[in-house]
């Protein structure tokens, strides 16, 4: 295992009787990186992350986690490691502060208590009794819980489903926190936006395969189409604009899809300029996460059956 990654899987394969959940995946998660594994459901994504975490085995395939195959890992390994599952088990009647005190106690280096509640987002809330919280408070305590370990890796599993838009910008700042800590946090989130703005590389599964991977700046380019649309100068018609991909007019504006954005721009601001126009409203819309994983996941019929264990 290389000394930069956290996660490194070589052929990973998983399969329930007859339906191969995880078919050959293979990927690389730095140290100090967030990274996303996204895909719809019934793509694998929780057959792998199960798989990564130690809670189910696989048929074939190399996996190493922290340098250690997960289902071998010892007490030591599983200290190192933090997860947030997607609904907490925090005891409602304690407060913040003797949740965070008991679960510390499991743990052999735990991170200081009072720390854990300011990186959790939970100083005014520290002696409020769990069940009393709000479910975006929940959700930040579920964090503080899979940090008090001092872990190396933090696994979110879905971490602001069901958040107002508030609450998940606070989760966000909370998430973005932890890459400045040292941490590597591996996020599955149905929410494209959210990846777009935490992650350092996301990676697309389908069908139990990764479709593409890479930054979610760079998914875009040379797959999905980008729309530049502004207004026609006066007096200009349509077909006397230095176009080669179709046009029309909507909402007073000039719209049309590429490929060649570079070139098509080159040729729109050099015709203007050449005579002294000016393209007023120019906009140039490069394709968004959210564009790249429909345009993959929608290409194919999802994988009929349910990822569900034997």
């Amino acid at each position: 295992m290389s000394a930069e990654a956290a996660i490194e899987i070589d052929g990973l394969r998983k399969s329930y009787g007859r339906f191969e959940a995880v078919r050959g995946l293979s990927l690389t998660v730095q140290r100090g990186e967030i990274f996303a594994f996204l895909g719809p459901n019934g793509a694998g994504k929780t057959t792998t992350v199960e798989i990564l975490e130690g809670f189910r085995t696989r048929d074939a395939g190399e996996v190493r986690v922290l340098g250690v195959d997960p289902q071998h890992g010892d007490r030591a390994w599983r200290s190192r490691l933090g997860i947030v599952l997607q609904e907490g088990q925090a005891q409602p009647e304690l407060t913040v502060r003797e949740t965070l005190t008991l679960w510390a106690a499991y743990y052999p280096s735990p991170r200081p208590i009072e720390e854990t509640i300011v990186l959790a987002g939970l100083e005014e809330k520290a002696d409020d009794r769990v069940g009393r919280l709000s479910g975006g408070q929940r959700r930040r305590l579920d964090v503080g819980l899979a940090l008090i370990g001092d872990p190396d890796l933090v696994f979110l599993d879905e971490p602001t489903t069901g958040f107002d838009p508030v609450a998940r910008h606070a989760a966000w700042k909370v998430i973005s926190g932890l890459r400045d800590l040292g941490k590597t946090v591996f996020l599955t989130t149905h929410y494209l936006d959210e990846a777009q703005e935490l992650a350092d590389r996301v990676a697309i599964i389908k069908a139990g395969a990764i479709v593409v991977e890479g930054p979610p700046s760079e998914l875009g380019v040379g797959s999905s189409e980008t729309e530049i649309r502004f207004v026609a100068p006066a007096g200009v018609a349509l077909d006397e604009l230095p176009l080669t991909e179709p046009a029309e007019v909507v909402d007073g504006r000039v719209a049309l899809h590429t490929q060649t954005p570079t070139s098509t721009l080159a040729a729109l601001c050099g015709w203007a300029a050449g005579r002294g126009l000016e393209l007023e409203r120019l906009e140039v819309t490069r394709p968004s996460l959210e564009d790249v994983y429909l345009e993959l996941v929608e290409t194919e019929p999802a994988a009929a059956a349910a990822e569900v264990a034997p």
